[in-house]
């Protein structure tokens, strides 16, 4: 059963119990039954055949109005500015709520799926092969950046945005970018802006960081996620006592996802802003992802099409490697291109899903998409995107559940969307300290902001790098390397237990390192190690 699947039988049987609970002694201590003509009510429906299931709507309608009451008290606590921006907040948080409690069974029928036509996912080398105009700069004129800043780096170790964590020669992620939008505008003499999509999480710590770019040929704008409340995953009710951050309220918001972006970006007023500037086309990638650069053979691709018929939105999918399994795919679907998640797939078919043969790629992220478009989708309500639920369990040992979205979901709401096969490199994600080892490592040389794999490198694909839980966090991570090692030739590494590198290792072919528990291994400086074993008793073994 899918996390998503599961969630919602669980729905179902709390609405089960809540009415077996109603139409039996203990009516009273149902949270949504307010009066005895609902008691009465119950009873008359739960008396004809298809009486659990009109009941259960009733209760669905309780549900509604017992959220909403709850939504209203806690708007009634908020001060000030804020008050406007959690009223369009809760606003969005009641249709997606709504559509909660609506959905009955699987996103997808499982039959219906299909292969994507031939025509709706294009290689890259086509796009690339159509080479670039003279006046490129007219088409960046139309481009802006948008950074998904939602996130913190709590699961590396470090406080505050993910995107303050230095990645390479003292550069964050938000430095790398800001360079490499500072490149595209010094080159080409062009007014390409940053936007970033913070979160409550990571707001007011980027904006004082910020400042250090006054002086960058780059336009910097932010706008923020919306907060949502935490469910209590019994009640179905918010958590949150009032509109507060701190304190016992410090645990029960949260942003809902990226699919927000669509809602956010319009009601913060700064899409209407750009398109007003002549603005066209967002590039979307997450800010962990270092190979997302603006690509310009895309943006001319999109740019170049008759007005009629505009692609309003790209994806760009790479091929999946065993690494890549639980990635989201494409596929046909109700003659729409959409985005299949793992979270949608019948647990029969989960490992169908998983196959890199049958389903090949998988989405990175770097999204393309038409401004305008997502102007229209918005006034007319018709953004329509999977809920993708995710249960947590905060301080005290609650258990809650978040409703969230995800940005590639709206692809099928979009008009002549398409799907673009592009290099492995333009998918380099830093999600843990074994990937920030790869973009640290001289695998890679920095230029402009940007990553690109050494051309002394004689494989195209990155070394597989597993690093133990004695890695885990940056600030342990930085202390067992006295240098990075030269990991040109390393085709995979695993190290596990307590392990430190001295200065000048070089790693070659498949190396593995593990100390067992009370030992540890210290790799001396200057050390080669080729296809070796290293076991807890430093012994060095042919591999």
């Amino acid at each position: 059963m899918t996390r998503t699947a599961g969630l919602r039988e669980k729905k179902v049987g709390w609405l089960a119990r809540k009415t077996r609970r109603c139409s039996g002694t203990t009516f009273s201590s149902c949270p949504t039954a307010s009066s005895s003509s609902l008691q009465s009510l119950s009873k008359e429906l739960l008396s004809n055949s298809n009486g659990m299931a009109q009941f259960q709507e009733v209760m669905r309608q309780q549900l509604e109005s017992s959220m909403h009451v709850e939504l209203e008290k806690l708007l009634s606590t908020a001060k000030g500015a804020g008050a406007e921006v959690s009223k369009k907040d809760f606003e969005g948080f009641r249709k997606l709520f709504h559509r909660f409690l609506q959905v009955k069974g699987p996103s997808v029928e499982w039959p219906k799926i299909n292969r994507p036509p031939e025509d709706s996912i294009q290689p890259y080398d086509k796009i690339k092969a159509k080479g670039l105009p003279d006046n490129i700069a007219d088409s960046l004129n139309k481009l802006v950046v948008v950074k998904l800043n939602g996130g913190l780096g709590t699961s590396m170790g470090c406080k505050g945005p993910k995107s303050l964590i230095s990645v390479r020669n003292e550069n964050t992620f938000l430095d790398l970018t800001v360079q490499q939008i500072e490149h595209l505008n010094k080159t080409y003499n062009a007014d390409v802006p940053l936007v970033l999509m913070n979160s409550f999480n990571t707001d007011e710590d980027t904006k004082k960081i910020l400042q250090k770019y006054t002086h960058h040929r780059v336009k910097i704008h932010t706008f923020n996620q919306s907060r949502y409340p935490r469910i209590n995953k019994e009640s179905l009710l918010p958590v949150a006592k009032d509109m507060g951050m701190t304190g016992e309220n410090g645990d029960v918001w949260y942003p809902p996802g990226h699919g927000d972006i669509y809602a956010s970006f319009y009601n913060s007023g700064l899409l209407e802003q750009l398109i007003a500037e002549g603005k066209e086309y967002i590039f979307v990638s997450n800010i962990d992802n270092l190979g997302a650069t603006v690509d310009l053979y895309i943006l001319n691709h999109l740019v170049s099409q008759p007005n009629g018929k505009r692609c309003e939105f790209i994806m760009e999918v790479t091929d999946k490697t065993r690494a890549d399994v639980k990635g989201g795919t494409l596929i046909q679907y109700d003659g729409k291109l959409r985005l299949l998640e793992i979270a949608q797939v019948p647990k029969a078919h989960v490992d169908e899903f998983k196959s890199v043969t049958k389903f090949k790629i998988f989405n990175t992220n770097n999204l393309w998409i038409s401004l305008s478009a997502i102007k229209r989708l918005q006034e007319q309500n018709a953004m329509d995107m999977e809920i993708i639920v995710n249960p947590k369990t905060i301080d005290g040992g609650l258990n809650v559940i978040q409703l969230e979205t995800a940005v590639g979901a709206a692809i099928k709401c979009f008009d002549n969307a398409l799907g673009i096969n592009v290099p492995r490199s333009r998918f380099l994600p830093v999600k843990t300290t074994s990937d920030l080892l790869l973009v640290m490592s001289n695998l890679y040389s920095l230029d402009a902001g940007s990553l690109t794999m050494s051309e002394k490198r004689e494989f195209p694909t990155t070394p597989h790098v597993k690093l133990g839980s004695s890695f885990t966090k940056v600030q342990e991570y930085i202390t067992r390397f006295e240098s990075i090692p030269d990991m040109l030739e390393l085709d995979h590494l695993t190290v596990s237990g307590d392990v430190t590198f001295g200065k000048h290792v070089s790693l070659k072919g498949t190396v593995i390192i593990i100390a067992n528990h009370g030992d540890r291994i210290d790799i001396p400086a200057g050390s080669m190690l080729e296809n070796k074993i290293v076991s807890g008793n430093l012994r060095i073994l042919d591999h």
